[in-house]
């Protein structure tokens, strides 16, 4: 991965490039990323030119073996740590190493354009709490203390860092503070909160920054030729800065539509329960079946499920208020936006809101789903 290839901001590039040519690589930093931003290839492109053998002012040549290697995710002193658990194919005290082939593979499959609900997917561990764990800090420790396979940087990337199991994270403290020399680890997340404070204090801040509309609709056409520059104009509007977003929407995802129509079954009936409307109206039964088709695509589906109520009731304010034009929304959500005109107000959208966010706290830990959705659906009426 070369640097002219990664989406992000070319300043924050040639910054990164102009502290490896003075030799004032940090030796540890934590890579604050947005969401559908272009972190990991970022992080790759990085070690890449680091460990490149003629690198010029720009970018890595992408012609020496070492770069080659990159370009595979194969060279033998970048190590790669991700969230993991038990697959069918590693049954037991499961680590990163044993699944980075696959994690390779999902890679660059995507162009480093991933999300960990897609890799928990790939791995079919939607329900479980992947995580770094001890054993992949075991194994940096290890390699840390090994001299590089060809002399030159050794770079470890961890990528979803506010993963890394709490327990495990003291056991790198020491080599994050003082790392053995030519070392870089670089730590990815969308979600610094989440990271202990001891680990961010050793590590130097980067901020990625959110992308802009003009590079996501440039991107998008450059991708999808078949999108006319208007239409990826109006895809970079609605994708609000995550790149991921907008490939959904070129490609109508059927998740993204799924989740609109069982949004529409679920609110619809809250807003006739609370109307005390009849139970025909009502039809409990058909939000019952959304929870159980929701609940069984797993925990990650389900905080997306969640999310889109969250943004779908902004909306409908929104619609209500002198401020419509602000609005970032499809045809298809404009469409269901419409039926809820007049709804909600500013004090009824605000409890509902923290209604939402104390769901999905209590889906991330491992709540009970579908007594999760069952008290939020009754909760979300006692509002209206």
């Amino acid at each position: 991965m070369q640097f002219k290839d990664v989406l992000v901001d070319k300043a924050l590039k040639q910054k990164l490039i102009d502290l490896a040519r003075a030799g004032r690589a940090a030796h540890a930093q934590f890579f604050l990323a947005q969401p559908g931003s272009h972190a990991l290839a970022l992080a790759v492109a990085y070690g890449q030119y680091l460990c490149c053998e003629h690198p010029t002012e720009t970018d890595s040549c992408g012609e020496c073996p070492s770069c080659k290697q990159y370009a595979k995710l194969s060279h033998p002193d970048l190590h790669l740590y991700f969230p993991n658990c038990t697959t069918k194919s590693v049954k037991k005290d499961p680590d990163s190493a044993q699944l980075a082939s696959e994690f390779k593979d999902f890679v660059l499959k995507n162009d480093f354009h991933v999300e960990i609900h897609d890799w928990l997917s790939e791995l079919e561990g939607e329900n479980k709490q992947a995580s770094i764990n001890t054993r992949d800090c075991s194994d940096i420790l290890y390699h840390n203390n090994i001299r590089s396979h060809q002399d030159g940087y050794k770079v470890y990337i961890l990528w979803c860092v506010d993963r890394l199991y709490h327990s495990a994270a003291p056991k790198l403290l020491k080599t994050l503070e003082e790392p053995e020399s030519k070392s870089v680890f670089i730590l990815i997340s969308e979600e610094p909160d989440k990271i202990l404070n001891t680990i961010l204090s050793r590590t130097q801040l980067v901020k990625i920054p959110r992308l802009t509309d003009a590079d996501i609709a440039e991107k998008l056409h450059q991708t999808y030729p078949e999108i006319s520059q208007e239409d990826a104009s109006d895809i970079a509007i609605l994708a609000d800065g995550d790149y991921n977003k907008a490939m959904r929407i070129a490609t109508d995802n059927e998740d993204q539509q799924l989740l609109l129509q069982q949004f529409e079954v679920f609110f619809d009936s809250v807003v006739a329960f609370a109307q005390k409307k009849s139970l025909v109206v009502v039809q409990y039964e058909q939000v019952q079946g959304v929870f159980d088709e929701v609940i069984k695509q797993g925990r990650e589906y389900q905080k997306q499920f969640l999310q889109l109520v969250l943004r779908m009731l902004r909306n409908i304010l929104m619609q209500n208020s002198s401020n419509s034009g602000l609005l970032k929304v499809t045809h298809q959500e404009q469409s269901v936006i419409a039926k809820f005109q007049g709804v909600l107000n500013l004090k009824q959208i605000s409890s509902m809101a923290e209604l939402c966010n104390k769901a999905i706290y209590h889906i991330t830990r491992n709540g009970n789903s579908s007594l999760i959705f069952t008290d939020l659906y009754f909760q979300l009426a006692k509002c209206l």
